[in-house]
């Protein structure tokens, strides 16, 4: 019988469930704010070439301004990245567009999104006076068209409540292969884990964290989680971030070392606990939560902008900017954590990257 939803490719699949790095990709613009074609797949090829399992393309480190008429970014941009992922030959790379809105556009983007070559969709829960009821509703219509990522975003930029039964019931959604854990919360990371624990579906979707304030934390945790029918442990796989949006190399050791330190290494272990509070200060530079996160994508950009990959940290939405003393808080961390950042690979391949 066929399935009744929309398979995930095998070798998508795969990479998924191993546990993989995946940046959430930047917008590279010009002073103009027009799009920088020759930066945005100039980013591409550095996560590819740091060794990125995949890509999620279209998601808030993108800008949803990239749907606005005005704009009309949506579907170039998603074309660009997947043009530079065909050329890269790697048919392991998971391929993931960011969706938003009602159950009407973000159908059209799936659709879009298929037709441009990606696996799955990462759904943005972030629906103007939507009920849990009415995301689980336009979860399983969406998950008609594409394999579906879940999202438990951060209150601090528009993400809703959601409780152990929504998860519960979002993971019993045949269509959901991951979940991007982002509410920037313990307990709240907690209540998904546990939720999609009880959805009865665990072993076939993957969990990957958001929290940028806590990865490794994240990725070392082991969940154990009781239900009437048994006793699971569940981890996260990797990571879907916009952190990784910038040190993506770095990052793909780290997740190694991860993988190393779950299968026994104590040696992989004490590195990663040292390596925890230095990537909370980078963080802490990048996203600026001092001011909100109002400096989060300039943020990223900045970084970048300093390693030479971006001409200028511009934003879609000209209000969007650093915040007061943030540049100098990433030179920083910059000279502080080299390890994490990737300059001198960046250095190396960037003039081959703008080509």
């Amino acid at each position: 019988m066929a399935s009744a939803h929309p398979a995930l490719r095998l070798e998508a699949a795969a990479t998924l469930a191993r546990g993989t790095v995946i940046p959430a990709h930047p917008l590279a613009l010009d002073a103009s704010r027009r799009l920088d074609e020759r930066r945005q797949r100039a980013l591409t090829r550095y996560y590819l070439t740091a060794g990125a399992g995949g890509l999620a393309v279209g998601v808030h480190t993108t800008q949803f301004e990239i749907r606005l008429p005005e704009h009309g970014l949506f579907e170039p941009v998603l074309a660009l990245a997947a043009e530079e992922m065909d050329s890269h030959g790697d048919a392991s790379l998971v391929r993931i567009a960011g969706v938003v809105g009602e159950a009407a556009q973000a159908v059209a983007e799936a659709e879009l999104a298929r037709s441009l070559g990606y696996d799955a969709v990462l759904l943005s829960p972030r629906v103007a006076g939507a009920t849990p009821a009415d995301l689980l509703e336009r979860a399983r219509i969406v998950g008609q068209v594409m394999p579906v990522v879940g999202f438990y975003l951060q209150q601090a930029i528009g993400g809703p409540a959601l409780d152990r039964s929504f998860w519960r019931d979002f993971g019993a959604i045949p269509s959901v292969v991951a979940v991007k854990a982002a509410p920037f919360d313990r307990y709240r990371t907690l209540e998904l884990v546990r939720g999609i624990a009880e959805s009865g579906r665990a072993s076939e979707i993957a969990l990957y964290t958001g929290n940028d304030d806590a990865i490794v934390s994240d990725l070392l945790a082991e969940y154990h989680v009781h239900t009437p029918d048994d006793r699971q442990t569940l981890r996260f796989a990797g990571g879907l971030l916009g952190q990784w949006a910038v040190g993506t190399r770095a990052a793909v050791r780290m997740l190694q070392k991860v993988h190393r330190g779950a299968a026994g290494d104590r040696e992989a272990l004490a590195e990663l606990s040292s390596t925890a509070t230095d990537l909370l200060d980078l963080n802490q530079a990048v996203f600026d939560p001092a001011n909100d996160f109002h400096g989060v994508i300039a943020g990223v950009h900045e970084v970048l902008r300093q390693q030479g990959l971006l001409e200028g940290i511009w934003c879609l939405d000209p209000d969007e900017g650093l915040s007061p003393g943030q540049s100098d808080e990433i030179r920083r961390v910059r000279n502080a954590y080299p390890e994490l950042l990737d300059d001198e690979f960046i250095a190396e391949h960037r003039d081959e990257w703008l080509r």
